[in-house]
């Protein structure tokens, strides 16, 4: 079914341990009132770079072998996994060399310039950000690091989860925000390995359905670049590896339209006090606005990311 295993993501953990840290779990009570539910909010918005990204990306650049560091790395991204890749590289002493749209946010743009590394833009509905990456690594040499359909990618993302399962005990489900699908096929991996009988759910916004409609066909579907104000969610088609594991492992995945993640994202940065981005708040969103089955009572919910401009939240 899948390429990565339990064994690989405590591997991770070890391996990633001196650039990602092991964020905290916050409750919060007015959360608890409006859902019914004990929710337990996994804070990657305070992991390093602002993102679970980090947990992939170092993971795959400390498993590369030591003879094609030097060439250095590229990778592709609206913000997060950019960020990431560069402080990776950046602590590795590795070269490297980020595609960005030039519709991402600018503190994700800046984050990703002051790690020292160089930031090419593109315009995302007219370019292939897969082009433009597969372009520069064949000219530099340099090797591509995937965003999400790799199982080094995966087995780094799956330690959000592992983390998880640790910190809260006894969850009944597990709920995490869906874009091209490494986090969740991670967690999933994880929570499924330790607890078989934990319900998990994927969570994308309406506007940006891929995987929703790609379960309901059987096989992976392609959309046209979404409008969603989740920007980190803006992918077009799920990974490979992603799709398999999720398929096997997702019991549904949920819905959420962009006033609930636009009301969730002020509900939660106003009753938690936690920076949270609109990509980060979409399982909140499927939690705080009930599109959970019955039969859950703890949940635990994974906050993916806080890099948001603050002039940005103001229009929320």
């Amino acid at each position: 079914m899948t390429e990565v295993t339990l064994e690989d993501i405590r591997a991770a953990a070890q391996r990633i341990a001196p650039i990602a840290q092991r964020t905290p779990v916050w409750r919060s009570r007015s959360c608890d009132e409006r859902s019914g539910l004990e929710i337990h909010f996994k804070c990657e918005n305070l992991q390093k770079g602002g993102a679970f990204k980090i947990r992939g990306a170092s993971n795959f650049l400390y498993s590369m072998p030591e003879s094609e560091r030097s060439r250095g790395v590229v990778a592709f991204s609206s913000g997060n996994h950019a960020q990431a890749v560069a402080i990776a590289a950046r602590v590795l002493g590795m070269p490297a060399t980020l595609v960005m749209p030039d519709d991402a946010p600018k503190s994700k743009l800046e984050a990703t310039k002051a790690q020292g590394a160089r930031v090419v833009i593109y315009d995302r509905h007219k370019d292939s950000r897969e082009r433009i990456g597969r372009e520069i690594a064949a000219e530099t040499g340099a090797t591509l690091v995937p965003p999400f359909d790799h199982p080094w990618i995966v087995a780094g993302a799956g330690t959000c989860g592992l983390e998880l399962m640790e910190q809260a005990p006894g969850l009944d489900a597990m709920v995490v925000c869906l874009g091209g699908g490494g986090l969740l096929s991670g967690c999933a991996l994880a929570a499924k390995a330790l607890n078989p009988g934990i319900r998990v759910f994927g969570v994308e916004p309406e506007v940006a359905n891929d995987y929703w409609l790609s379960l309901q066909k059987g096989e992976r579907i392609e959309i046209a670049s979404p409008p969603t104000i989740a920007d980190g969610l803006r992918t077009t088609k799920p990974g490979e590896l992603n799709f398999a594991v999720i398929r096997e492992l997702v019991e549904e995945v949920l819905l959420v339209s962009e006033e609930e993640i636009r009301e969730t994202t002020r509900f939660v940065v106003s009753r938690t006090k936690l920076l949270v981005e609109p990509s980060g708040a979409v399982g909140a969103a499927a939690v705080l606005h009930g599109k959970l089955p019955q039969g859950i009572r703890k949940v635990g919910v994974v906050l993916s990311g806080g890099n948001m401009d603050l002039e940005a939240f103001g229009t929320l």
